[in-house]
């Protein structure tokens, strides 16, 4: 008797060992494959981008090194599609000169970022530390619509709308432009330059010798600020689809990617910094200036990476509005000028190309689709770069 129950009790805990035994099993290799499947899910896209690369490199390739060539003349190939100036694929034999597609491409990216960032960040600035909650709330989704508008939308509106406005009064619009742009750059910069030059004087001469310099140098800048916008309202621009068309208009495109990032890059700076630097006496301005923009530089620079990659990408608005000459402006920061960007020629000579499928006409697209998907991805990845860098800056403080 005294041993039944022992045995009993020994062979009412082995069926239960063996069930959470089984349990286990059937738990970890369940968690196994929803791990796989989450993997799977996770890698399609890594899959897809590397088919890209494959399949546009694929068929780069019989561009850049044909049957029969050898090295040298690979080489001298290249050296034709990246310094060469005449684009006559449709020649025979033809002309593969990208240069003036890199060119303005360049151009217009540049006239892009030089609207986006500074009004792109002053916004972003405003939105994190001076407009009230509830105002903040209200603006930013205003400021965001801007990205669910179509490109061809914004295409038709530089042809139809801008394009004309600016042939007929041009000038008159540069000139109002270089003064709002200006005036309160130059103020700046006037006030920075004589703080600078008046730490020079003692103290007893500080005071009057700041505001002389002040009115000197404000003076020297207002005469140089009317002479340029004198010399920009005499402009008569010929064409109005040009590099600056497209260019102001990328840039608008470009603003909510730089107002988004950047305001959430304002916002991950903490408000611990901020009340330090208020209980040390500094200012709002102070603050703004030399605390949080300075700690969130990094969110700031992927942020203007973002909208160089947002306009560098950007294909309808350059097809429709930059007047498609393929020819590098003269002098090179000629904005006046009509260009022809790498996306625009890829998307305007396809179609063309596509009847003489397996010519240099055709593979050559593909070469600049090359061109443009790698510094895509090198463009990215400094943005990822540096947002990392954010995010470590931001929990570090």
């Amino acid at each position: 008797m005294g041993t039944t129950p022992e045995s009993q009790r020994f062979d009412r805990r082995k069926p239960t060992l063996l069930l959470s035994k089984r349990t286990s099993r059937l738990r970890r290799l369940v968690a196994l494959a929803g791990q796989g499947l989450l993997l799977l899910i996770t890698s399609a896209s890594a899959l897809a981008v590397l088919f890209i690369f494959y399949y546009i490199a694929r068929d780069s390739l019989p561009f850049l090194w044909p049957k029969g060539f050898t090295f040298s003349d690979v080489l001298a190939r290249l050296k034709e599609f990246l310094g060469g100036t005449e684009w006559y694929p449709s020649r025979t034999p033809g002309k593969f000169g990208a240069a003036p597609l890199f060119v303005a491409s360049g151009l217009v990216t540049l006239g892009a970022v030089v609207v986006a960032v500074p009004l792109g960040v002053a916004a972003a600035v405003c939105l994190s530390d001076v407009l009230p909650f509830k105002v903040r709330q209200l603006v930013k989704p205003v400021i965001e619509i801007l990205a669910a508008i179509p490109s061809v939308a914004f295409g038709f509106f530089a042809l139809v709308v801008f394009a004309p406005l600016l042939q007929k009064k041009g000038g008159s619009i540069l000139e109002v432009a270089a003064w709002v742009v200006g005036a309160p750059v130059l103020l700046i910069g006037v006030m920075v330059l004589a703080d600078l030059l008046t730490q020079r004087f003692g103290e007893g001469l500080r005071p009057v010798a700041r505001w002389v310099l002040v009115i000197l140098l404000g003076g020297l800048a207002f005469l140089a600020l009317r002479d340029i916008g004198n010399s920009l309202g005499g402009l008569n621009i010929g064409s109005g689809t040009n590099a600056l068309n497209v260019s102001i208009i990328l840039g608008i495109m470009a603003l909510p990617t730089v107002v988004s990032v950047s305001e959430d890059a304002l916002q991950a700076v903490g408000r611990e910094l901020r009340e330090g630097s208020y209980a040390l006496g500094a200012t709002r301005a102070e603050t703004l200036i030399k605390v949080v923009i300075p700690a969130a530089g990094s969110g700031i620079c992927a942020a203007v990476i973002l909208g160089v990659m947002r306009a560098i990408g950007e294909t309808m608005v350059v097809w429709m509005a930059s007047g498609n000459a393929a020819q590098i402006p003269k002098p090179i920061w000629n904005f006046l000028m009509p260009v022809r960007t790498v996306t625009a020629t890829i998307a305007g000579d396809m179609g063309e190309a596509d009847h003489v499928t397996g010519s240099d006409r055709y593979h050559v697209l593909f070469t600049l689709a090359l061109c443009l998907l790698l510094f895509s991805f090198i463009g990215n990845w400094v943005s990822e770069w540096a947002v990392r860098r954010a995010r470590k800056k931001a929990g570090a403080a």
